[in-house]
């Protein structure tokens, strides 16, 4: 009946269209007549059952941390409560117009303005944005506040950005854009920056610092204080990438390791969905000193009253909407509350204590070259693995047939065949422990038959592709057949 009532509505079109308004009628003016089509488009007439099928089917194929353990290193890829999405949902939070007056917001901005009070005491900083959409955006604003701090002091030599070999990708290239030169440190025997060389390249260029802790490699930075010490020596800013802050709620700050711009990630560390490209939100917070410069509006509180404050005469400007991305702030803001400090901290306590249990597992199966106490996730190496015929990518392909999601794989960069694994807080023993079990079976494939390694995976839609080829060159036209 569906494919009956689209075939008749599609023949007869004009009989159940609405008239073009005045407004329509102009943007069709606008359009080219070479732009427009000559013939109706060649596209399937499909019934809404076979429709819905399809889309379900499709569902189901998919990976996520739902359905699967994802141990995807250096993005938390954490479950989220579903009770976080219903009170975003609520119609008070979900139906308000960004454009609202304050007077009729009252209730979002104190859910903002708590926020941002709640993120400055977890990371020990004074002031806090909720504007930015992600952490590479938080980033960006970070490095714009580092430059207008150092034009307010008439230091417009400083040009120069440091940022460890095993930083994220986004740290160098959030530099570049702002207009930086990118000048990496190196990382010492240990897994951690060398201090040494960091001092090599301190001079009076130097704008910031840019850096995570724990690092990449889920270890915590031990000489901390004495590299935020020499940063700042040179009278340069020390950045925190806070993709990693799952290791530190409750247990440490990074504004008291020194420390003067952090940026977090909602849609890691406070139990916003995450993958697929968003929702992201990358909220900064800086030491009091920097605060001029944060985005507008901001948020203020006199008496029981909220507004936006515009009238910051060195502010950065404005990044995005008043809000920030208000559907994720209120998923963290119901987090943050439910969980209080203690709760904060039995989060990262619990994420160290899975990492760990993880590590010491397979360090029997894989090299694990920084082999000591991790944080919340830790780096293994196939090396073994690579002198039989099989890599990092061959595992991880692998691990898909057995529904798994890949760890991170080759990153950082300073690990050959690195495989980076965080079990984050919400897994189980009995996950981890199959997830072990997982990885010797494919290590005894790798040993008695490694073609089935190399040509995984095997019960997924898709096998094996040209992953380059793929992610340059996407086909993402519906081509219909001729009729």
């Amino acid at each position: 009946m569906s494919k009956l009532l689209f075939e008749k509505h599609s023949r007869n079109e004009a009989e159940w269209l609405p008239e073009l308004g005045e407004t329509e009628a102009k943007v069709l003016e606008n359009i080219p007549q070479s732009l427009r089509r000559k013939k109706e488009a060649r596209l399937p007439s499909v019934s809404e059952l076979d429709v819905v099928r399809h889309f379900t089917e499709l569902s189901q194929k998919n990976f996520c941390v739902d359905t699967h353990f994802y141990p995807l290193g250096s993005c938390t890829m954490k479950y989220n409560p579903k009770a976080l999405d219903a009170i975003a949902s609520l119609s008070s939070f979900s139906l308000i117009h960004p454009y609202q007056k304050a007077d009729d917001v009252q209730g979002a901005l104190q859910v903002l303005h708590d926020t941002e009070r709640w993120l400055s005491e977890v990371t020990g900083m004074d002031e806090f944005t909720l504007q930015p959409a992600a952490g590479a955006h938080g980033e960006f604003c970070g490095l714009l506040i580092v430059g207008a701090y150092h034009r307010s002091k008439k230091e417009t030599h400083k040009k120069k950005v440091l940022i460890p070999d095993s930083s994220h990708g986004t740290n160098p290239a959030s530099a570049a854009l702002a207009g930086y030169e990118v000048v990496q440190v190196r990382t010492d025997a240990k897994g951690h920056v060398d201090l040494a060389d960091l001092k090599a390249k301190l001079d009076e260029k130097t704008a910031c610092l840019m850096m995570t802790n724990p690092n990449t490699l889920g270890l915590f930075e031990e000489e901390i204080l004495e590299i935020a010490q020499a940063v700042h020596k040179v009278d340069a800013l020390v950045y925190y990438d806070g993709a990693n802050m799952n290791a530190l709620l409750g247990i440490c700050r990074p504004g008291d390791m020194g420390f003067d711009i952090v940026h977090l990630n909602l849609h890691k560390t406070f139990a916003v969905p995450h993958g697929s490209g968003g929702p992201g939100s990358g909220p900064v917070g800086v030491k009091k000193h920097l605060a001029p410069f944060l985005p507008t509006p901001r948020i203020v509180k006199s008496g029981a009253h909220y507004a936006f404050e515009h009238d910051v005469p060195l502010s950065i400007g404005r990044l995005r909407a008043f809000y920030g991305n208000f559907g994720a702030i209120i998923r963290s803001y119901a987090y943050i509350k439910a969980l209080g400090s203690e709760g904060l901290k039995a989060v990262s306590e619990h994420a160290i204590l899975n990492a760990n249990y993880l590590r010491v597992k397979l360090r029997e199966l894989y090299e694990v070259p920084y082999d000591g106490p991790c944080m919340h996730e830790f780096v293994m190496a196939a090396t073994r693995q690579k002198k039989k015929g099989v890599r990092a990518l061959d595992i991880a392909k692998r691990l898909l047939d057995y529904g798994v999601h890949a760890p991170t794989v080759y990153f950082p960069l300073t690990v050959e065949e690195a495989m980076m694994v965080e079990p984050t807080e919400t897994e189980s023993k009995e996950t981890l422990d199959a997830f072990v079990e997982i990885l010797k079976k494919i290590e005894e494939e790798i040993t008695r038959s490694p073609q089935t390694v190399l040509d995984a995976p095997h019960s997924t839609p898709v096998g094996r592709i040209d992953e380059v080829r793929a992610a340059r060159h996407p086909d993402l036209r519906y081509h219909g057949k001729q009729v």
